[in-house]
């Protein structure tokens, strides 16, 4: 039972202003885990005033200091690696494989690359007499999701370190003690106080509070496209910076002369990792007509081998979704499917066999989808994949464009060039070819409705600065 009920403001733990106790539920047995307390818009205004006090001195800091700051914070981590993803595995249901190698290992991972950028970062251009330099934007609001809750605190608290800004974090409060135990690494680093905030609290307690205070220069966001939309609104008023990383819902077009049962056995494996809960996930996968029954009989395969588990087992593929409302919603969508006339062909409602606690989802495969169905329209967020037919490569491209989203694409040929071609006509931030792995120095970011910005690497800084033009810096020559 982990009680982490005080706030980090200013280099220390304080108690909140009123306290206000709230559960944190293990989704693999349904019972309490631990507690946290949420915060209020009294709790925010003293972060706020922390980091802005702070921010002076720390925008004057080196490259050679925030790269020291950095490193400094990787062999912390180091140390605690295992204990953040023990807490991931408690807090939102990660199979422990994945919570230690994937989900606890990409924060190393990306402060390193962040590391990398900032060495070769151009803080100052010239531009004839004129110099263009890039300033830290000031006091940044964090707020981040549940569903891969250490990549995207890392993937926002390194390139702000990195660009010399302060900052308040606001993690989920379905999974915010991987967040605590990383304030308590950032501190035993040496980061100054008021740098680093962290404040407990839900959307309307605590965000809202973050998204409109006047002192907060950016707020930086990942969550749902509805979540986004309202701090872009609460946001506004003051007109400061809004990035944002949102929904998704990725088209995977396996072309006619790709390895077929190679590509859709691996898209659908892609869909169902971390129980499908990643706004990247290639949900709706594209194939040839003539050729959907034997997409459907291997994806099916796929998915009946596929079987969730207790997350502490170590042969456990995927865990439960993170709570009993994200449990309710995709029930709702899996029958929205079945009403619309979709195929069922693995998965479906309830409960996997054998699991009567936790909130397990049956790894859910949908053939002969219409693109105009609810399951190809919303962002279902579990292990559930529809797939689409086509009757050439024209229309594959109008369906995977045909969606408010434009987060990731993939694509899957034995030609490279083929597979560049219609990578080409993807209006998405990012196309994987024959399902290539994520790189941590390029942009990860989305068009449409999947957001604004672009995180990880020299683009994830750069989202932290301010551009300034100084005119006659330079004499004429």
């Amino acid at each position: 039972m982990r009680d982490m009920l005080q706030f980090y403001i200013d280099g220390d733990w304080v108690d909140p202003v009123t306290p206000n106790p709230f559960p944190v539920i293990n989704p693999a047995t349904e019972e309490v885990c631990g507690h946290i307390s949420l915060g209020s818009a009294a709790d925010v205004d003293k972060a706020v005033a922390a980091a802005k006090r702070a921010g002076p001195a720390f925008a004057a800091t080196t490259r050679a200091e925030r790269i020291t700051l950095l490193e400094r914070i990787l062999q912390e981590f180091a140390k605690r690696h295992d204990e953040v993803a023990t807490a991931i595995m408690e807090e939102m249901g990660a199979p422990w494989k994945l919570a230690k190698y994937a989900q606890a290992a990409s924060a190393p991972e990306h402060i390193q690359a962040t590391i990398e950028a900032l060495k070769t970062l151009a803080f100052e251009e010239q531009h004839g007499t004129t110099q263009v330099v890039k300033e830290p934007i000031g006091v940044c609001a964090l707020i981040t999701p549940w569903n891969w809750p250490m990549n995207q605190i890392a993937v926002k608290v390194a390139p702000a370190l990195a660009a010399g800004c302060t900052m308040v974090l606001k993690p989920s409060e379905i999974a915010p003690f991987d967040a605590m135990i990383f304030t308590e690494i950032l501190h035993a680093a040496g980061v100054p106080a008021g740098v680093f905030n962290l404040v407990n609290g839900d959307g309307p307690g605590v965000g809202v509070a973050l998204s409109s205070h006047p002192d907060i220069a950016m707020v930086s966001f990942t969550g749902s496209t509805r979540a986004g939309i309202s701090v872009a609104q609460n946001a506004a008023p003051t007109v400061k910076r809004v990035a944002q990383e949102l929904g998704g819902k990725s088209a995977n077009i396996i072309l006619a002369d790709a390895d077929f049962a190679r590509e859709v056995g691996r898209g659908a494996s892609n869909c169902f990792e971390n129980t499908g809960q990643s706004c990247n996930a290639p949900t709706r996968m594209l194939v040839p007509r003539k050729r959907l029954a034997e997409a459907a009989e291997i994806a099916a395969k796929r998915a009946n081998s596929t079987a969730p588990g207790d997350p502490r087992d170590e042969g456990t593929r995927i865990g439960p979704v993170v709570s009993e409302a994200q449990w309710n919603k995709i029930q709702g969508l899996i029958q929205k499917g079945i009403d619309e006339g979709a195929t069922l062909v693995a998965g479906g409602t309830g409960r996997p066999q054998g699991l009567d606690k936790g909130f397990y989802v049956r790894p859910t495969v949908f053939s002969d989808v219409d693109n105009r169905m609810t399951i190809a329209r919303e962002e279902v967020f579990g292990p559930v994949l529809a797939i689409i037919p086509y009757d050439d490569e024209d229309e594959a491209i109008r369906i995977a464009n045909d969606t408010p989203y434009g987060l990731s694409g993939y694509v899957s040929s034995t030609s490279i060039e083929h597979a560049r071609s219609i990578a080409a006509r993807l209006q998405t931030g990012m196309v994987h070819i024959n399902n290539a792995a994520l790189d941590a120095q390029a942009p990860f970011g989305g068009y449409k409705q999947s957001g604004n910005g672009r995180e990880w690497g020299p683009h994830g800084i750069n989202e932290f600065l301010e551009v300034k033009s100084v005119y006659g810096y330079r004499n004429a020559e």
